[in-house]
């Protein structure tokens, strides 16, 4: 008996299949089935990995062990192009189940699959109709599905006769290749229908075949299955399920979709041999398919799109090389500036940044031979290496969208990645950094056996992305260019949550539960349950887990031992994990095809894009032959294009950022102070740290500090920096290694090195260095193991120590897990010296870019705004009369608050007031706005918003008035000015319509409204009601007055709390303000509190129990400012033993904490600089000041290493803001309180 599964879901049918395609596999084979189809619903998402799979599994002879199956279950219905319904007139799907035959057939089901989407999608549905099906049914095998289908519903609602008809018009079209398929879950309506079917097959001759719809791969996953239903349908478990065979029918009211029993998974031959133990023939009748079906081949090679070369060229490696020559000529002896300097034939460096035509006129400089020949050579090298790989189209593609996207002004990256180490990506416009000058490799070119595609991605501001794609869309065709899927699979911590919603557990529990699954990207639930702690394929090992996690790990095995709903979760939530819950869009990944998509693989769409997307994702999407790039939005090239703008308005300078000069003195002075805070790469704390120690003074300290922090191995940073001061000898392990490690001080930083080194120490060829490249960066073992042999007998051949290479390469085997891409470090560093450059030479103007892109965080716009207060920059709130959209800078180098940041302001609103501004000159009163500005646009409640932000605030009217009603039902002062412009503008429109009328001026009779006189709002009504409409304080904060109190008594901030165990055993004390307060009361009848806190670092949440909630719920009232003391701790007990938490252990009134904590004031004073001037002055100010804080004053003399302190009989002060003030600006003297 033979028997293979032909109708079978996996975890690609979205959150109706629970069943891993490893795992059909597995059992497939193990159960000796010839072959096994997938048919998700609709989708042909998994198809790629499925036949990938079974290449995975072969015999002895090469044959496969299981034979794939490429199908899919359809949606079908009567006209794909109607989207509209009615509750009469519902949208009438059936299934239709359709498998490939051979590559035609693949071909049709993958453009009925994207059709189905492209023309049919509607609600959750791609539907595709029999028109569709007549069109494109050769090479497919149909069969009558299951009781979804059309023919067994229409012999169920219809009877037999019409179900008879319907059968009849399946079978004229698809006549040998259809089949009637018989399915048993003991299901009343399938033995109805089974009858029919079986008469029909003796009728008219059609095999029968058994199939069991599987959904899971074992009966014990049902129940999972049954909660992914739930998670799809967004049901909980305990809901009544209405168990029908009909998911299209609206069920009962209270009651969910669900499978009738737990027969659907994937059966064994003898499993279904017992169900079909009276046909006996429908099992081996599948074979009859198996043996039509022929196995597909999807991998293929890659098919570039059709790139047009101008007449006069023999093909696109000639171009290739016009090109290159041409752009060599520009680059290196056409005085084309790049990277800061100009090229020799212009006569050496320059500083200009400012843009300038350099390119020369054909023949002006010589031609090609007039080069460098050693740059010659490298280019004929790349050129002929291109051309035997086939990689010319690859390269004219992406100079082509590249030169066209700088052409339409978009601002792109020098370069990402290895590609800015080819020379020839350089001359014709690809890359923007001389490979020749900073000796670059890309080692593409150095492996001739790797055939595969170049993989040159590219950064773009972020809306120049877009236009660049258009104009890809437009050049090639919007059949031909797609996005790239991605599938949205529930990981470890995303299955937890979700079965726990779908179980009822508690959310508190489910986020105890999710909590303790390690922060790890890619780890697996199955592993964290089951596999070994330590040792060989340990979570220690593999995973990298230390201490605290696997102590988590073992809390979850605990919880997966016990008898509670928790284990029950933790099981199911294995057994789901790594279904695809939906799908998404690849951030970067674009293909374009040399013809229609449809015709190559299968696409899709999704409402989020106007573009097709790939039903497989970027991991296959290359195989399957088509060509992938990434075009990637970089937010800081948006940042730095904006702030181009500011530059180029504010002063009337035109910069090209790629040509400013790399031995800037105020950049360097920058970075060696690590003022780096909103800079690129380098803004970090550890990186700061280093870069004062580093004094970086040349372009080469920043490329080698981005690959030896960014990446990780940090412990040779110390050793670079004393070796550039000449603190630390430079050695080299060989006199050899010299030639590349000397600009690195002899530390391996780059995978270039290594890879030169090998070449030269161990006689590795391009090819062999290239492998070790590879392997280094993936940390395959096995193959490091084979080059190691390689590299100890070539170094042995050449004469060199044994011990000596043998250490060489254990330094490399370390350096492998780290291995950075000098190409990349190089191009990333020069972006962040381009930020470096903008923030030291024109501050306010890059830090309002900054500002701008960075306004959808609070806590980043607070942390930038602090910044600019250090720098002296003023950031000022929002002006009518002086901001723009976004954060913009005033002739008086002061950063504005862009009008689009204020909550309820819209664009409109933005443009009626800046454009009316820009086109008839500033505002002088809140009248003349609103007589001027659209108030279409520009409505009530936007005004409101600008008023509660101070926009205003400039045209003298107090913000309160704007929202003072005269009583009760009376209109706000804003409201009447709003009408009173509308009034105006009514009247104006007027008496353009009626220009012939005697009368001159119908508005001079509208008065001006009165402006209230009441009293203004105090500071903190204006800082609550700019909080609401900004999101932070603006124009001041709430702590603001007790900056004396922070600065002296609070050691720690909001934002560090981020991280209690940097602050565990430390007592911490930190101020704030309380934004929000609850008080409630628990199910077990205790109340308690929450409340928020925020300084000028940030916020953060606390709760409070039992005794520590009556002790200080008094204090829980929003506004109130807080002095907070408490421990950072582990918990020693309970579920959550070991996790930390923060204690507060007191909380006292922030206004109360100077007279009760600063008791004690210390003047200190040089005794060189001590005068009778000087105690004079002091005295004075002291005795101005009388309270109950003891002064001291301590005699300070440095040449001899001592301090006397001379207390003060009976002088006290009161600790003032003037008194503190005074203090500052004394010189002489320096201060502590405590």
């Amino acid at each position: 008996m033979q028997f293979s599964h032909l109708h079978v879901h996996t975890q690609f049918s979205l959150l109706d299949g629970a069943a891993a395609i490893p795992n059909l596999y597995k059992k497939a084979i193990a159960d000796g089935q010839p072959a096994v189809a997938i048919t998700d619903h609709g989708n042909m998402f998994g198809a790629f990995k499925f036949v990938a799979e079974a290449g995975k599994h072969k015999n002895e002879d090469g044959s496969l062990k299981v034979k794939p199956i490429v199908g899919c279950e359809f949606y079908l219905v009567e006209d794909r192009h109607r989207k509209t319904f009615t509750r009469e007139e519902k949208d009438r799907r059936y299934h239709q189940l359709l498998l490939a035959k051979n590559a035609e057939g693949y071909r049709n089901l993958s453009k009925l699959c994207s059709l189905g989407f492209i023309e049919g999608y509607y609600s959750k549905y791609p539907r595709i109709d029999k028109e569709l099906v007549q069109q494109y049914h050769t090479g497919l095998i149909a069969t009558t599905c299951c009781l979804a289908a059309s023919v067994p519903r229409t012999i169920l609602r219809k009877g037999e006769e019409a179900g008879e008809q319907e059968f009849k018009w399946w079978l004229d079209l698809f006549g040998e290749d259809y089949y009637i398929e018989l399915q048993r879950h003991g299901i009343p309506e399938q033995d109805q229908v089974n009858a029919v079917l079986v008469k029909w097959a003796a009728k008219y001759k059609v095999p029968i075949i058994a199939s069991n719809d599987s959904h899971y791969v074992e009966r014990d996953d049902a129940n999972a299955h049954d909660i992914l239903l739930c998670i799809n349908t967004g049901e909980k478990q305990s809901t009544p399920s209405a168990k029908d065979f009909d998911d299209e029918e609206s069920k009962p009211k209270g009651t969910r979709f669900a499978f009738a029993n737990d027969e659907f998974f994937f059966k064994t031959k003898d499993e279904m041999a017992r169900v079909f133990s009276d046909l006996p023939e429908a099992l081996d009748n599948t074979q009859l398919i198996v043996d039509k079906v022929e196995t597909l081949k999807l991998k293929q090679d890659i098919l570039l799109p059709n790139y047009q070369i101008p007449p006069g060229f023999a093909d696109q490696d000639e171009y290739l090389r016009h090109l290159t020559y041409e752009g060599a000529i520009k680059r290196w002896l056409g005085g084309e500036k790049v990277n800061g300097e100009w090229s020799l034939a212009n006569g050496g460096p320059s500083h200009s940044p400012v843009t300038t035509d350099h390119s020369p006129e054909r023949g002006l400089t010589g031609g090609i031979d007039s080069l460098d020949p050693k740059i010659k050579e490298r280019l004929d090298f790349e050129l002929f290496t291109i051309k035997t790989m086939g990689f010319a189209g690859y390269f004219l593609i992406v100079q082509d969208f590249i030169n066209a996207g700088r052409n339409m002004g978009v601002l792109i990256g020098p370069g990402r990645g290895s590609a800015a180490g080819s020379a020839v990506a350089y001359c014709i416009g690809i890359t923007n950094i001389d490979p020749i000058k900073y000796d670059l490799l890309f080692e593409r070119f150095l492996n001739p056996d790797r055939k595969s595609m170049p993989d040159i991605d590219t950064d773009f501001d972020d809306e120049g992305r877009q236009r660049v794609i258009d104009y890809v869309v437009d050049k090639y065709g919007k059949d031909q260019v797609a996005q790239i899927v991605t599938y949205g699979s529930m990981a470890a911590k995303l299955s937890i949550r979700d079965v726990a919603r779908v179980l009822d557990l508690p959310l508190n529990e489910a986020d105890r539960l999710s909590k303790l699954v390690p922060e790890k990207p890619g780890i697996e639930l199955g592993r964290v349950l089951r596999a070994p702690l330590e040792g060989e394929k340990s979570l220690k090992e593999k995973e990298g887990l230390g201490a605290d996690d696997l102590a988590n790990v073992k809390q979850l095995r605990e919880i997966l031992e016990g008898g509670e709903l928790t284990a029950d979760v933790l099981r199911e939530a294995e057994k789901l994990e790594g279904s695809v819950r939906g799908v998404g869009i690849h951030a970067a990944g674009i293909i374009i095809a040399p013809k229609d998509l449809k015709e190559i693989l299968p696409v899709c769409t999704t409402k989020d894009s106007p573009m097709l997307v790939t039903q497989y994702d970027g991991k296959v999407v290359e195989d399957a032959g088509v060509i992938k790039m990434d075009f990637l939005g970089l937010k800081t090239l948006t940042i730095i294009r904006d702030a181009l703008r500011m530059i180029d308005q504010n002063h009337g300078i035109r910069i090209d950022i790629d040509g400013i000069p790399l031995d800037d003195p105020k950049t360097y002075a920058l970075y060696q102070r690590a003022e780096t805070n909103g800079t690129f790469q380098f803004e970090s704390a550890g990186m700061q740290k280093y870069l004062r120690e580093l004094k970086a003074d040349q372009f080469g300290d920043l490329i080698a500090m981005n690959a030896l922090y960014r990446p990780g191995p940090l412990e040779y940073i110390p050793n670079f920096i004393k070796r550039k001061h000449g603190l630390e000898k430079i050695v080299y392990d060989l006199p050899e290694m010299e030639e590349f490690l000397h600009e690195t001080y002899g530390i391996t930083v780059y995978q270039e090195q290594v890879m030169l080194l090998a070449q030269k120490l161990g006689g590795f060829s391009k090819g062999d260095a290239d492998v070790l490249r590879k392997a280094m960066g993936k940390k395959d073992r096995a193959t490091l193991d084979k080059m190691k042999g390689k590299f100890m007998s070539g170094t042995a051949e050449r004469g060199f120590d044994a011990k000596v290479c043998e250490k060489i390469w254990t330094d490399w085997e370390a350096f492998a897990q780290y291995a950075f891409n000098k190409s990349h470090s190089t191009c990333y560093a020069f972006v962040a010296y381009q930020t470096a450059w903008l923030k030291a030479n024109y501050p306010a103007e890059y830090m309002a870019s900054v500002l701008t892109h960075n306004q959808s965080s609070i806590d980043k716009v607070t942390f930038f705004m602090e910044e600019c207060r250090r720098m002296g920059i003023k950031v000022l709130g929002p002006d009518v009369n002086e901001s723009r959209l976004a954060f913009s800078v005033n002739r008086k180098g002061e950063i504005r608050f862009g009008l689009g940041a204020v909550k309820g302001v819209g664009e409109n609103a933005v443009a009626a007031i800046v454009s009316e501004r820009e086109a008839n000159g500033p505002y002088s009163t809140v009248f003349d706005l609103v007589r001027r500005i659209d108030l279409r646009a520009a409505n009530r409640k936007a005004l409101e918003s600008l008023a509660y932000a101070g926009a205003f605030d400039g045209l003298n009217v107090q913000r309160a008035v704007f929202f003072h009603s005269a009583g009760e039902g009376k209109p706000t002062w804003i409201e009447t000015l709003s009408r009173y412009g509308q009034q105006h503008q009514d009247g104006a429109d007027s008496n353009q319509v009626s220009m012939f009328d005697m009368v001159a001026d119908t508005n001079a009779g509208i008065p001006e409204p009165p402006i209230p006189q009441i009293d203004g709002w105090s500071a903190l009504e204006k800082l609550h009601y700019e909080k609401e409409v900004i999101g932070f304080y603006l124009s001041g904060h709430p702590l603001d007055d007790h900056r004396l109190e922070i600065k002296h008594l609070c050691h720690h901030n909001l934002a560090q709390l981020q991280d209690l165990k940097a602050l565990e055993g430390r007592d911490v004390t930190f101020a704030g303000i309380v934004t929000k307060a609850e008080h409630r009361i628990a199910k077990s009848g205790k109340p308690f509190g929450s409340f928020s806190l925020e300084d000028h670092h940030g916020s953060h949440d606390f709760m409070l129990f039992s005794e520590d909630y009556m002790r200080f719920k008094l204090y829980l009232q929003a506004g109130t400012l807080l002095f907070v003391r408490g421990r950072a701790s582990a918990r020693t007990w309970g579920r959550d033993e070991g996790q930390m938490e923060f204690k507060i252990t007191s909380m006292e009134l922030l206004s109360d904490v100077r007279e009760k904590h600063l008791s004690r004031l210390t003047l200190r004073i040089d005794a060189d600089r001590a005068s009778d001037e000087l105690a004079r002055d002091l005295g004075t100010l002291m005795k101005g000041h009388p309270g109950k804080c003891k002064v001291v004053v301590q005699l300070v003399s440095k040449a001899e290493n001592m301090a006397v302190d001379l207390p003060s009989k009976g002088l006290s002060v009161a600790l003032s803001d003037q008194l503190v003030r005074s203090l500052d600006g004394l010189s002489e003297v320096s201060y502590q309180l405590n």
